[in-house]
């Protein structure tokens, strides 16, 4: 069995995460050089794949000097640093595993996918929604004939009001001029998965969505630029940072992102709140992107999908295909999807874990991180070919979707996506 050899450029929760899982298949990979600029995520690495110190870069540049010397290069910095590792790491010959979004602009995901194409490197693009058993399941079974031709599907992207508050209000991903807009760096997933699941080319896309709650206009009367400049409302408010960060509800790996440290002390999370965008007012944050947007897109044939992104709520995904001969619904997460036969008037509960699913490839642990490490190692070693592949082409064309949609809501257009992309793809 071949060992790939792995380079990691961006250590943060996605870089870390889908290492972790390499660590666990030692007979497939071997980690041997990262470039990130945060001390104790570089040193996790370093410590947890024994990678030698004078292979650990606090940038990707130095990394990417050297002479080539790994199989496959992981790519999972911010969004607008994918760019520019991604040609350097094609143009040294490295296959990729490339974190969605492939990068904030149109022009640029075509450069790295047209480049890949002229070299002749693969790149798998980490839509993992593909490489769960939920979605995988829907997919057999839509393609087995289930649900007959599809007509409708309708999703909800349900990112949840806490998640809404740390990610993209005080996080990395709160000021799409710093990162990318919300459709894209949150839902591209959804664009590709409801098109794979649909198995049509998209035709035209329509968008409507706001910032609406997150804003200081609703700021409560006489809160604080920071939670803990003694905000009247600290124990009331479901966004202050004793209740998300120190209280009883709260989560590792926000407090990790809040220091920039791993298992952070109570105390420790609360003096990086005193100064950093975690502590402030989630009313005065400098955040811009949406909190809620619906995106109408036609299909071939006159298949129409509504999708549904919104952060009030308790979070999760939810689908509900309906077609000419039955209905499928279901929560990604859960245990069960729901089958409705129009012939035999039966409702039928499915278990995706109990499904036969067809595909020699398992998906790991139940979820798509594992699923996707896996297809990543047959992809480059015995040229695994099945639709379960999110390789560059199908997601840059996939992101078009995205980024029309987001063309529409703010010019109020219908947007044409075939025509959008063709402004773009350069022949692709």
């Amino acid at each position: 069995m071949k060992k790939l050899k792995v380079i990691l450029i961006g250590a943060g929760g996605r870089g870390t995460g889908y290492t972790d899982i390499m660590a666990q298949m030692p007979e497939k990979y071997e980690i041997v050089a990262v470039a990130e600029p945060i001390e104790a995520r570089r040193e996790y690495i370093r410590k947890k794949h024994n990678v030698p110190e004078d292979m650990c870069f606090t940038t990707w540049e130095p990394l990417l000097e050297l002479d080539k010397l790994a199989d496959v290069a992981v790519i999972a910095t911010m969004d607008q640093m994918h760019y520019e590792p991604s040609l350097k790491a094609i143009e040294k010959g490295y296959d990729l595993l490339l974190e969605k979004p492939v990068t904030p602009t149109p022009e640029e995901c075509y450069d790295i996918a047209i480049a890949a194409k002229k070299k002749g490197v693969k790149i798998l693009v980490c839509h993992v929604l593909r490489y769960t058993l939920f979605y995988r399941t829907l997919k057999k079974l839509i393609d087995e004939g289930a649900v007959g031709d599809i007509v409708s599907i309708h999703a909800d992207e349900c990112v949840g009001n806490v998640h809404q508050s740390h990610s993209f209000v005080r996080g990395n991903w709160g000021n799409k001029d710093e990162s990318s807009f919300m459709l894209l760096q949150k839902c591209c997933h959804d664009m590709d998965i409801l098109q794979w699941l649909m198995g049509k080319e998209c035709k035209r896309a329509h968008s409507f969505g706001s910032l609406t709650h997150f804003t200081r206009k609703n700021a409560p009367e006489g809160s604080t630029e920071f939670c803990l400049d003694g905000c009247p409302h600290m124990k009331t408010c479901p966004y202050s940072v004793e209740n998300v960060y120190l209280g009883e509800k709260k989560v590792q790996w926000m407090r990790d992102r809040v220091t920039d440290d791993l298992n952070a002390t109570d105390e420790e999370v609360r003096e990086a709140l005193r100064t950093n965008n975690y502590g402030k007012c989630v009313y005065k944050s400098n955040n811009n992107v949406v909190d809620h947007q619906v995106v109408n897109l036609e299909f071939e044939d006159g298949a129409t999908i509504s999708f549904n992104m919104n952060a009030f709520n308790k979070g999760g995904r939810h689908i509900r295909i309906m077609g000419t001969k039955g209905e499928l619904s279901g929560s990604a997460g859960e245990t069960k999807i729901t089958y409705f036969n129009f012939e035999s008037g039966e409702t039928k509960v499915i278990t995706p874990a109990d499904a036969p699913l067809g595909d020699a490839i398992d998906s790991g642990h139940g979820g798509g991180d594992a699923g996707i490490i896996n297809v990543l190692y047959d992809y480059l070693t015995v040229g695994y070919e099945g639709d379960l592949l999110s390789e560059i082409g199908v997601s840059a064309k996939n992101h078009m979707i995205a980024f029309a949609a987001e063309h529409s809501r703010l010019t109020g257009e219908v947007v044409d996506v075939e025509e959008y992309t063709k402004k773009y793809s350069k022949g692709l």
